[in-house]
């Protein structure tokens, strides 16, 4: 259902028969890794110990409600979360989770309404995973900008080449030996630096 995608999918629940349920369910998902948790202490060790993709909490929890729980679960990085709470607190618990980034359904659930949620936050995690490799991208290109211009001001200090002598000598050195100017400032950094 999931694709050839491979998701880490934490279930926090009290009750275990709706937690018994719930691994019947998200195991059909195919490609879904299952951790468990009783209650939100439980849960908050698990979340220490590795990272999650999605995070289904079964509100609330022997320990707490487990409203802030999921709101910082939802906080962490690249981790989509699902509040299952009472239908009479569903309006106001989604109005409370919503700017938070946190889902909610009311309970009782069917299987099918937990798939669709299940669906929901695969979308919003494939959602992230685009978002976390245009900032890795965005952060490698100012990496490499930072170290060129480090090794064109060393170039100007130590070798009296004027800025666009710099940067011209770094492009063609990069050029002809077939290698990236984030290598060649390297290389002139560890030089004069």
């Amino acid at each position: 259902m999931f694709g050839d995608r491979q998701y880490r999918v934490l279930l926090v629940s009290g009750s275990e028969k709706l937690l018994q349920s719930l691994m019947q369910i998200v195991p059909e998902l195919n490609g879904v890794q299952l951790s468990t948790a009783f209650s939100v202490s439980a849960a908050r060790r698990e979340m220490t110990a590795q990272s999650f993709d999605m995070v289904i909490v079964n509100a609330p929890l022997p320990d707490e409600t487990g409203n802030r729980f999921a709101i910082d679960a939802a906080q962490g990085p690249g981790c989509v979360v699902l509040l299952l709470v009472r239908s009479e607190d569903s309006e106001e618990a989604a109005a409370r989770m919503t700017p938070h980034g946190v889902f909610t359904l009311p309970k009782p659930i069917s299987a099918q309404t937990m798939r669709r949620g299940c669906q929901w936050l695969a979308a919003a995690r494939e959602r992230l995973r685009q978002t976390e490799k245009k900032t890795s991208t965005l952060e490698e290109k100012m990496e490499e900008i930072r170290l060129v211009n480090r090794a064109k001001w060393l170039l100007i200090e130590q070798l009296k080449m004027t800025e666009p002598e710099a940067h011209r000598y770094i492009e063609k050195q990069a050029m002809d030996r077939c290698t990236t100017r984030k290598e060649i400032a390297r290389g002139i950094i560890t030089t004069y630096a």
